[in-house]
């Protein structure tokens, strides 16, 4: 069915909303984020051109589209480099009481049989939830492809009444990794406020 000139507009409108997007992330160095920007885009303005009939918008739109291609292929090609050097490095923002955050969406993309060690900073590994959320990440990173064998956590230590939970949890979650060929190695520091999670690829 063919589209109304007003349905072609507001996709022109979205498309390039979208692009601008991508070029200021682009230009922020933020290119993973860049690039899922530039696909949105791209695949928004094939639609407005398969829509529009008028061959000199057609002409402008083939070349537009085709400039933003070339963009995202280049960006592409930087981050597939950046990965394989073992350089590339994402900062996910997730603000305040957000839900639908699970480690497979935020991590997945990560993890494949080339992934053989993992280092955790997180100071806060003490209390009942806080211990199950590790172990569930745990969880996830001995699942196939992952051929992951050492995992570091580097964490604080807690010196109050949890002292003797936290340390009993950590090493029943120890145990269990060594149960299935994945040595844990805890580390306690009392000047960790970050949290950070590294990946080592062979």
């Amino acid at each position: 069915m063919a589209k109304s000139g007003r349905e072609v507009d507001a996709q022109s409108v979205a498309a390039f909303t979208v692009l601008k997007r991508a070029v200021e992330l682009d230009s922020e160095s933020r290119y993973q984020q860049a690039l899922v920007c530039y696909q949105e885009g791209i695949d928004l303005l094939m639609q407005v051109l398969r829509g529009t009939k008028d061959d000199t918008k057609k002409s402008n739109l083939r070349k537009q589209i085709t400039g933003y291609m070339d963009r995202a292929e280049i960006v592409k090609k930087y981050l597939d480099q950046e990965k394989e050097d073992g350089k590339y490095h994402e900062q996910i923002k997730i603000e305040e009481n957000a839900t639908g955050f699970s480690y497979e969406s935020l991590f997945q993309k990560y993890l494949n049989e080339t992934v053989t060690e993992v280092w955790i900073q997180d100071p806060y590994i003490r209390q009942i939830h806080q211990l199950y959320n590790f172990l569930r990440f745990c969880e996830m990173l001995i699942k196939k492809p992952c051929k992951v064998k050492t995992i570091h956590l580097l964490t604080s230590l807690d010196e109050g009444s949890g002292k003797q939970q936290q340390s009993s949890g950590l090493q029943e979650i120890k145990e269990s990794l060594q149960n299935h060929g994945v040595l844990l190695e805890i580390e306690y520091s009392s000047s960790v406020h970050d949290r950070e999670i590294r990946f080592r690829c062979w």
